[in-house]
């Protein structure tokens, strides 16, 4: 690697995760002795390590990418091996976009085969398109013929990441029948196709919000093995999840390590719990949940955005002020309903909570 490409990679805001986690993928490849499936850079053991974390041999830690049940994984992994393609499916926050991310920088070593679902997502997105300035003076031709990245991904036997599939257009959906079956793509243009090479794979995510936006086809269905990621199940796991996004985000925008993030991060995430789940911690007392999803990845925002508002323009150590601000926005996103619910949740119980008093003053502050 040149210095100019050194200094480059580390001006770039959020590295993909095969340049940020090149050297955890370099040690688990070298340690790895275990089958490959054709064009896998590590085998399935190895690229579930990858996302699980653990020690290898040689010492090296591998940090987790993904906190939750192993078997998830493991399913998501195996999927990935045969002839199905991998769809994610879970509430907003549950870490879907992650987890995809990783995965096929793992057995790819290239995330960057990708295709964002929206309501405007073209037929050409999935399939190819073309450069009309060379189709005008020579015709059509592969030349002229512009690749989308499933069709780049079947050539070269990787993973191709569609996020929010359900938000694609039904008939854009079904152009990935014929991929997913048949494993080629056709050129009638051309009277040509592209056939997939073995090592192609896809992998799709799906908001379960998002159900009767543009729901699959069941022939499109059938072609996926679904794989559910949770929200995580305790407290400790979520305060663990946010923890190390936050760390990481903080690290990567240059904000100090702050020691009271800890006891914040814990309490930020206790309210998101609550207000999500509708009742508070002790299963004592009921609240009323917001219109929003108060998701993990929320979370993580509400305190990365502390930590700045921390480091830039308070004394460097985060405190409940930092935060209830970012709370309160993500919170209330109906004027009127969601700021009577945070209002009740406020003064029933936060007001009464131990060890709280600076978090609810600064609620208070900030709910007007």
């Amino acid at each position: 690697m040149t210095t100019e490409t050194t200094t480059r990679t580390s001006e770039v805001l959020r590295l993909h995760a095969e340049d940020a986690f090149a050297a955890e993928l370099a040690a688990l490849a070298a340690a790895d002795d275990r089958p490959r499936p054709a064009r896998w850079r590590l085998s399935p053991w190895a690229v579930a390590t990858y996302l699980l974390g653990g020690t290898l041999p040689d010492g090296t830690v591998v940090t987790p990418k993904y906190i939750g049940p192993r078997r998830v994984v493991e399913v998501a992994v195996t999927t990935l091996a045969t002839d199905r393609a991998l769809l994610l499916l879970g509430v907003p926050g549950t870490a879907k976009t992650w987890v995809s991310e990783h995965l096929a920088a793992a057995v790819s070593g290239d995330s960057t085969l990708l295709v964002q679902g929206t309501a405007g997502t073209p037929e050409e997105a999935v399939r190819y398109g073309w450069n009309y300035a060379r189709l005008l003076t020579e015709g059509p031709s592969r030349q002229a013929l512009v690749p989308s990245p499933v069709m780049r991904a079947m050539a070269d036997g990787k993973i191709v990441r569609v996020e929010e599939l359900t938000r694609i257009p039904a008939d854009v959906q079904d152009g990935l029948i014929t991929v997913l079956s048949e494993k080629t793509l056709p050129v009638p243009e051309l009277g040509d196709e592209t056939q997939a090479v073995r090592g192609f794979n896809l992998i799709a995510t799906a908001n379960d919000r998002d159900r009767g936006v543009n729901e699959l086809s069941s022939a499109l269905r059938r072609r996926f093995n679904t794989v559910v990621l949770p929200l995580p199940a305790t407290l400790d796991e979520e305060v663990d999840i946010v923890g190390r996004r936050v760390n990481q985000l903080g690290r990567s925008l240059d904000l100090p390590e702050l020691p009271t993030g800890a006891e914040e991060i814990r309490r930020v995430v206790t309210v998101f719990r609550e207000l999500r789940s509708g009742v508070t911690a002790d299963g004592r007392t009921k609240v009323k949940t917001p219109s929003g999803t108060l998701s993990t990845a929320e979370a993580i925002s509400v305190l990365t955005n502390g930590l700045a508002l921390a480091a830039h323009f308070g004394d460097g150590m985060l405190r409940a002020g930092d935060v209830t601000a970012g709370i309160v926005g993500a919170v209330v996103r109906d004027p009127v309903a969601d700021r009577t619910v945070w209002h009740e949740y406020v003064e029933g119980v936060l007001r009464e909570r131990d060890g709280w008093k600076d978090f609810y003053r600064a609620a208070r502050e900030h709910a007007h």
